[in-house]
């Protein structure tokens, strides 16, 4: 093994460790700030009316925090309420920008429950060239012909695309699933299967 070669082995598996503890770090500290913000709010009253140190008193009121803030939203006058402060936000400018592309993400991810059925290749915007779309439903044209209702999302933000009705027989199913392709979407291809199917069940 040539000492190039060492580098290159070197390089690699050093970037994929990073690639590997960036999300752990990432989750670990969000976690961690979210329950220092409520632990710093709290914990001073509480543990004064109470005249001793709670531990884990942070992560309690946390968890009634987002129990609370769920059953907020999921009634008609605590939608009304939240969508107020939303549109309160969106006249912060750098605020507005935060909270909106946050949203985005977290909207993306909850497409597997909201009606996405699979991830499936098209030939689009030409032959030769292909798209990646997820089928929401099924269409019958007046000449019998079946379609499939494909949702075809942009990159690197897939809370916005195209509807598109393809015929049955032009659209390609595909292993991945929602979130695999979710993520090949979001990460503009750079996390992507190695080998995809993009061939025609005709052959093509």
């Amino acid at each position: 093994m040539t000492w190039k070669t060492i580098k290159v082995s070197f390089r690699n598996k050093f970037l994929a460790g990073i690639l590997a503890l960036i999300p752990i770090a990432v989750t670990v500290y969000i976690i961690k700030l979210f329950i220092g913000f409520f632990d710093s709010m709290a914990a001073p009253a509480i543990e004064k009316a109470l005249g001793y140190h709670f531990p884990g008193l942070g992560f309690v009121v946390s968890i009634l925090v987002i129990l609370l803030l769920g059953i907020l939203v999921t009634n008609i006058l605590g939608k009304r309420l939240f969508h107020f402060f939303e549109n309160w936000l969106s006249y912060i400018p750098l605020v507005r920008t935060i909270y909106k592309t946050s949203k985005q993400i977290l909207s993306a991810f909850s497409f597997s429950t909201t009606g996405f059925e699979r991830v499936v290749f098209l030939e689009y915007p030409r032959r030769g060239i292909w798209s990646m779309g997820s089928v929401t439903g099924q269409t019958i044209g007046r000449d019998g012909t079946k379609f499939f209702n494909i949702f075809l999302p942009t990159t690197p933000n897939p809370t916005s695309g195209w509807i598109l009705f393809m015929p049955e027989d032009e659209v390609v199913p595909s292993e991945m699933s929602v979130e695999e392709g979710l993520k090949t979407i979001i990460s503009a291809g750079t996390v992507c299967r190695e080998k995809m199917n993009f061939v025609q069940s005709d052959g093509r």
